[in-house]
């Protein structure tokens, strides 16, 4: 018995890599376009990670500024990750769709980063702002249809 369960550790480890991989926005498997989701929350602003800081997560890679947000990340890396997996809040919360994001258009919400897509004349994140709170709601619900933490 206890064997069985020392064998379905690492399976159900490669489950959760594998979801993650397939839910959450990684461009050439780097989450965040390669910013540093530490700088977003200690610096208040965006700053381009560099592979010489590479960690992989659960089967997400990010790129840290410098190695002290590395070592940060490594001891809270649920602390810093970005919410809907790092697709765009907005549209996850107004029509339940994985959008793309401008890793520089961001806003941090007790100690949560948010992410929105800002191209084209389009910044959504002054149209979250408008209704924040009920977004918010929604975007929490539509997350939980492409990503159960919760088995398999």
């Amino acid at each position: 018995m206890v064997a069985g369960a020392v064998f379905l550790t690492p399976a159900s480890a490669q489950t959760e890599a594998d979801k993650r991989k397939k839910q959450f926005n990684l461009e050439s498997g780097l989450a965040l376009q390669g910013y540093d989701p530490v700088a977003y929350l200690t610096q208040k602003k965006a700053v381009k990670g560099t592979p010489a800081n590479a960690f992989s997560h659960q089967g997400t890679t990010y790129q840290f500024a410098n190695a002290k947000n590395l070592e940060t990340f490594k001891q809270n890396p649920a602390g810093y990750e970005p919410q809907y997996g790092g697709w765009c809040a907005y549209a996850m919360g107004a029509t339940g769709e994985k959008v793309d994001i401008d890793p520089e258009t961001f806003k941090v919400v007790d100690g949560k980063l948010y992410l929105f897509y800002n191209k084209f004349f389009n910044n959504t994140l002054p149209k979250w702002n408008k209704d924040e709170a009920s977004l918010k709601q929604k975007a929490d619900a539509s997350w939980t249809k492409f990503y159960k933490t919760d088995g398999v």
